[in-house]
């Protein structure tokens, strides 16, 4: 993520990004002839900026009467209201991005009658071909093989790292088909403990993982599912069925280089994770959050807070971001 902060510098709600295209064309040099000059070549990325911000307010009685410090409790609520709001906003701009690969099911080789072998533990098992088939049939989780097709597909692009490694967006259901693999290293068993970024849970083949309920879920397009349990309810998993004994292999293709989102949605969750490399999105900012209260209001009887800024996200580098579609 590119940050970029024009505070007042230039009229307008457009903050512009630049991006330089490769150089191209070197050759070995002849004595005595002069090298040939080239132009720089860029393109300008224009993302506009807009008013974001939530508000609250109490009165004077509640604040008397509370025995809690209710405003403070109110600044830490919309501080995490905040960077929900941020995150999403992320993560619905990356998912611009065009680069789709799908989940694996290890298991479908077994279900269809196949002998186990002692190499079955590592096969990669078969991977879907399009949404309807993870959505209708479920069990192609988050694998050490996905994690490679997702490296193969940003290093064949040459997306440089974020530092010495990709980064993945991961959900919790992902992450714990992900901590079965042998391949996985947990955050706690790295050679430099302390050395990793917040939500970090572990690394496999380059790429670092951070688990969030920020990952989108369901077919594109849909509402997302709060990260807050109403009071009262029970919060649910959406696990996968086992297979019958005699369960058949779903049909499956070639990967498709688009999703294919499913017409009626079956009765397997999807969850779309994110793997990015450097300089995928821009983040332009005018006005850096604020938290701000809303003055004297009806004679002191009431008081407001809120968060404010002015800000835009948009994508840089479509190429150097994969989604990662599971169950």
């Amino acid at each position: 993520m590119v940050k970029k902060t024009e505070l007042g510098t230039a009229p307008g709600l457009a903050v512009n990004f630049m991006r330089y295209r490769s150089l191209e064309g070197a050759r070995q040099l002849v004595e005595g002839v002069r090298m040939e000059t080239h132009a720089l070549s860029a393109e300008m990325i224009t993302i506009t900026v807009a008013e974001h911000g939530f508000a609250i307010s109490v009165t004077e009685l509640l604040l008397n009467a509370s025995f809690d410090d209710v405003m403070a409790s109110g600044a830490r609520l919309l501080g995490r209201n905040m960077a929900l709001y941020l995150d999403g906003q992320c993560r619905d701009v990356l998912m611009q991005a065009p680069s789709v690969i799908y989940g694996y099911d290890k298991l479908s080789n077994w279900a269809a009658g196949n002998a186990r072998t002692p190499i079955s533990p590592y096969d990669r098992g078969m991977h879907a071909d399009n949404e309807t088939t993870m959505s209708t049939n479920g069990g192609f989780f988050y694998t050490s093989a996905l994690v490679k097709d997702a490296v193969e597909t940003l290093a064949t692009k040459n997306v440089p790292r974020l530092g010495e490694t990709y980064v993945s967006f991961v959900h919790p259901h992902q992450s714990r088909r992900l901590r079965d693999d042998s391949e996985f290293i947990e955050v706690t068993k790295y050679a430099a403990p302390g050395n990793f970024m917040l939500g970090e849970i572990g690394r496999l083949n380059d790429v670092v993982f951070i688990e969030t309920t920020q990952v989108y879920q369901g077919a594109a397009g849909t509402v997302q599912q709060s990260s807050t349990i109403p009071t009262g309810t029970n919060q649910g998993w959406d696990g996968q069925a086992a297979r019958a004994s005699s369960g058949t292999t779903p049909a499956i293709g070639a990967v498709t280089p688009s999703p294919v989102v499913p017409a009626t949605p079956g009765p397997y969750q999807l969850y779309r994770g994110l793997v990015i490399g450097d300089n995928a999105a821009g983040h332009a900012i005018s006005l850096p959050v604020e938290l701000r209260d809303g003055g004297v209001l009806d004679f002191g009887r009431e008081h407001a807070l809120c968060w404010y800024g002015v800000w835009g996200l948009g994508l840089i580098t479509d190429y150097a971001v994969v989604q990662t579609i599971t169950n």
